[in-house]
């Protein structure tokens, strides 16, 4: 009788091993991209929260004018001009915005002693993974609230 021992592997459990391999190295990509995407929002999420303490800063430092409504200011609308230090914060303020977050801008809304401060930037780079907003856009805010 012939004695046959297996000798290797076949050419269909290479390929298998093959597959596999591969489509694990393609989970770990996806991950890494995702990855990637939400460390980026994260990022700019940051600088928008940073930015608004900076305005509320620089408003806690001239307390007077953010109180007589000095720093008011709503979305889209233009810088101040002028040389007064409230005019040259606000116009810095929304200067940053703009440089830092893509299509950044920002609003001051005043009620009382109380400030909200709005920080907005459209994130539509990441549209293929997230739904638009009610107005069909992507842009993203971050609304700080504090008392002078």
């Amino acid at each position: 009788m012939w004695k046959h021992t297996a000798s290797g592997f076949s050419l269909i459990e290479v390929l298998v091993a093959l597959l596999i391999t591969a489509l694990g190295i393609l989970g770990l990509s996806a991950a890494n991209l995702n990855a990637l995407k939400f460390n980026q929002t994260a990022d700019v999420r940051s600088h928008a929260t940073l930015l608004a303490y900076d305005i509320v800063d620089r408003m806690r430092a001239n307390r007077e004018a953010a109180l007589a409504g000095h720093y008011d200011i709503a979305l889209t609308a233009p810088a101040p001009t002028g040389n007064a230090i409230h005019q040259s914060d606000v116009r810095d303020w929304l200067n940053a915005l703009s440089n830092q977050l893509t299509s950044g801008d920002g609003s001051i809304a005043r009620n009382g002693r109380s400030f909200t401060v709005t920080v907005q930037w459209d994130e539509a780079r990441i549209s293929e993974s997230r739904a638009a907003n009610a107005g069909g856009d992507y842009l993203e805010r971050f609304v700080f609230v504090t008392e002078l």
